[in-house]
């Protein structure tokens, strides 16, 4: 442990979990969204639902899809200032299995009509774990510059993208693979060392069976 994870996060707000974490939540969909989000369906589950409305919990997602960190002091007039953007919001229960006491289920749209699914949880002390994207359960931080790419399960897709990682000379901090079946939907998720080159991103958009690309810069 550093001494951050001590002493906890700067932040704005009544609880690291609820309302730092849940700000880091929205802010890590919003970037991985990768446009400006319309509309945000936001279900929460366990006690994100039971004390969410007195932690700040709901407020602090809503100022994390507006670009804003935990420690933004306007993230008390987020809904505001949401509904001064177009932004359409709406809270509800999500029905998750076994999930983590303090998650969040955000359903986005974003201005081309961009779609994302996301599931995550809040650890303490500000941490969180993306927890599900799209339906495909996955395991990062939102700490590292992270690649997520959704492929069919066929060989040679995880080369073409290491390759390509290599090329641009970008170190790969740490790999994790998902699939729902033998020749299905898979998934990579790349935390990396270094940002990821636009070039190289659109590069992976165009190979055959690459379906969707998804990147989290920390810019």
């Amino acid at each position: 442990m550093n001494i951050y994870d001590i002493i906890g996060p700067v932040m704005v707000g009544p609880s690291s979990s609820h309302t730092a974490g849940a700000a880091k939540i929205g802010y890590v969909s919003g970037k991985l969204l990768g446009e400006p989000v319309r509309e945000a369906r936001i279900l929460l589950y366990g006690s994100f639902l039971a004390t969410g409305i007195g932690h700040g919990t709901r407020k602090a997602i809503i100022a994390g899809l507006l670009g804003m960190k935990p420690d933004d002091t306007r993230i008390p007039e987020s809904f505001a200032l949401a509904e001064q953007r177009g932004i359409r919001f709406s809270f509800g229960e999500a029905e998750l299995k076994e999930g983590h006491p303090n998650s969040a289920e955000l359903l986005l749209t974003g201005e081309t009509g961009k779609t994302l699914e996301i599931v995550g949880e809040s650890l303490g002390g500000g941490r969180i774990n993306i927890a599900r994207i799209d339906g495909i359960a996955t395991n990062f931080s939102g700490d590292y510059p992270t690649l997520i790419v959704h492929n069919l399960d066929q060989p040679g897709h995880v080369t073409e993208v290491t390759s390509m990682l290599g090329h641009k000379s970008v170190n790969i901090a740490t790999m994790q693979l998902y699939r729902r079946s033998q020749g299905g939907d898979a998934v990579m998720v790349i935390e990396c060392d270094q940002e990821v080159p636009e070039d190289g991103i659109r590069f992976l958009t165009h190979l055959e069976g690459i379906q969707k690309v998804t990147y989290l810069s920390l810019l």
